[in-house]
């Protein structure tokens, strides 16, 4: 079986980009809130959207199930306040649980939370909690950086996160460490911003002592992990002259990173540096790169071509990044696939 355990809805209806616009106006001081009832998205909207793309990658790649969230750079924490966050992340994760129960047997939903600059991480609890129990949620988006691109959030290790990493436990669903849309013209949200916050989360978690707090937390790093496993040597000798144990012992019983690299090299070195048992296929397709790659002929998101194609796994390596590590790390991925009788 083949899991994608990191997709978006990046192709969802023009309505829910239409009511959005008039939400962020709203928060600019322009005009009413827009009424959350008003926005209409029918099943045929959301079959046609999902048939035209990412059903149709995945029939022609040959993936079975897709972990499916709110599109990562529409999140958009640091637009309007808390209120504004909840009721977008409400609209979003119910969107995304629709794509979920139209087609039940290709996609599992997941959740972006309500977080907002200077806001506790606690405040998300509602949401999150409403997501696992109503929306049947395998997995949340957790932002270190709601400010997009201020970095005023405290680092993951702080313990005024320790609320949502207390429900994450209690629920047995992992977090996927994303940031959003970079409020900075320095920074391409989906380019620098997206991998240097990988990279940032990676040393965050590198330099506390987190997991000696929460054993059964499970956090993934996304996008190949950023610069993490290129400089995996120097974050070792961080380690060491930080006083900490070997990132194998540190970390990695907690830590795990997806296959969204889209080159052959990169996945070589992926394979070749970071443990098996800490990999996870994903392809984030229709995301940043979506274009094919002259080179190959072939869509540079198509990750599934390099995983197969690595020297660096055996069969029974494949498998476990394909399916078995998903299974493993995302509890109620398992238990929802169980129940279908897979």
């Amino acid at each position: 079986m083949i899991i994608d355990i990191h997709g978006h809805y990046t192709t969802a209806p023009a309505q829910l980009g239409a009511w959005r616009d008039l939400q962020i106006a709203f928060a600019n001081g322009q005009g009413e809130a827009p009424d959350p009832a008003a926005l209409t998205i029918s099943d045929d909207d959301i079959r046609e959207t999902i048939e035209q793309n990412q059903l149709r990658l995945m029939d022609d790649r040959g993936s079975d199930v897709t972990v499916f969230s709110p599109r990562a750079s529409f999140m958009a924490h640091h637009i309007g306040d808390l209120a504004v966050s909840e009721t977008w992340a409400r609209i979003c994760n119910d969107l995304c649980a629709r794509v979920a129960q139209l087609f039940p047997d290709r996609f599992l939903p997941g959740a972006m939370l309500p977080q907002s600059p200077g806001a506790l991480p606690a405040t998300t609890i509602p949401e999150l909690t409403r997501a696992v129990e109503e929306l049947g949620v395998v997995t949340v988006n957790l932002n270190p950086d709601p400010s997009g691109g201020l970095w005023t959030a405290p680092p993951l290790t702080d313990r005024s996160w320790y609320p949502v990493y207390e429900k994450l436990v209690e629920y047995e669903l992992p977090a996927m460490i994303h940031v959003s849309t970079s409020c900075k013209p320095q920074f391409h949200t989906t380019g620098d911003h997206y991998l240097g916050a990988d990279t940032t989360a990676f040393m965050q978690l590198l330099k506390g002592d987190l997991f000696r707090d929460f054993p059964d937390l499970k956090v993934v790093i996304p996008h190949g992990g950023g610069a993490v496993p290129y400089h995996w040597g120097r974050f070792r000798g961080l380690a060491m002259a930080l006083g900490k144990p070997e990132l194998e012992e540190h970390l990695l019983g907690n830590v795990f990173f997806d296959t969204c690299v889209y080159h052959q090299p990169g996945i070589d070195l992926l394979t070749q540096v970071i443990p098996t048992e800490n990999i996870l296929f994903a392809s984030e397709m229709i995301g940043a790169v979506r274009d094919i790659d002259p080179r190959t002929g072939h869509y540079f998101d198509d990750t599934k071509r390099y995983v197969d194609a690595t020297a660096h796994l055996d069969d029974a390596q494949r498998a476990q990044v394909f399916e078995g590590n998903a299974r493993r790390v995302y509890p109620r991925l398992d238990r929802a696939l169980a129940a279908q009788g897979r």
